[in-house]
């Protein structure tokens, strides 16, 4: 799937007013199956889906103009817009475009503060400022996301350099699912780090996804 392409086609004729009605999440890849889910499990069928790759985390001042250039290329033919991003590190550069578009977007700086809900998110963070968070998608991709991206394959020294101040691998976990809690765990092994666990669900993203209009 390219991006601005809608991961849930439209069987029509072709004309733009057919989706007149319709919403556009524009999302992190790392949200692609929550997304679906909620959408399967409150049938909002109204909603269409396009997803960014999640690797622009690594460089998270790319986010803005690629949300911008998505936004730009489906706003004439939907009627609403949902971006499924917290600020993500742009340092207040999304807001700006959204500001400029009319898009809107989830609430939070992070998927670790909507999934939790701000308020827990934030005493979490003051329980214990040495966090490392893990989602379902970060312990499933814990290898291309984490370890390939820093080196820990080639250069194993670097991880006390990285981690060294860090207390804990808390995994926030969107399922229940046994082989994801067991991949977590691995990661907190492999990080040298104590590992915790708390289930989330969606939090907010699915009360966001419900605000798209349906005029």
């Amino acid at each position: 799937m390219q991006a601005g392409e809608p991961l849930f086609p439209i069987e029509t004729e072709g004309d733009a007013n057919d989706k007149i009605g319709r919403v556009l999440v524009i999302a992190c890849g790392a949200l692609a199956r929550e997304i679906i889910a909620i959408r399967k499990a409150n049938k909002l069928d109204h909603v269409d889906l396009t997803c960014l790759p999640a690797q622009l985390h690594n460089t998270p001042d790319k986010i803005p103009d690629e949300v911008r250039r998505t936004i730009l290329m489906n706003s004439d033919v939907y009627s609403d817009i949902l971006v499924a991003y917290g600020d993500c590190g742009t340092g207040g550069l999304l807001d700006r475009v959204l500001e400029e578009t009319g898009a809107r977007r989830i609430e939070g700086a992070h998927c670790y503060a909507f999934f939790s809900g701000l308020e827990e998110f934030d005493r979490m963070e003051e329980d214990q400022l040495g966090t490392f968070y893990l989602t379902d998608f970060l312990a499933r991709h814990f290898q291309t996301m984490v370890i390939e991206p820093l080196g820990l394959d080639w250069h194993p020294h670097l991880r006390d350099m990285y981690f060294g101040h860090y207390t804990r691998v808390l995994y926030i976990a969107q399922t229940d699912d046994p082989a994801l809690e067991d991949a977590a765990r691995r990661a907190a092994d492999r990080l040298g780090l104590a590992f915790e666990m708390k289930r989330t669900g969606f939090g907010l993203l699915t009360p966001f996804l419900e605000t798209g209009s349906t005029d």
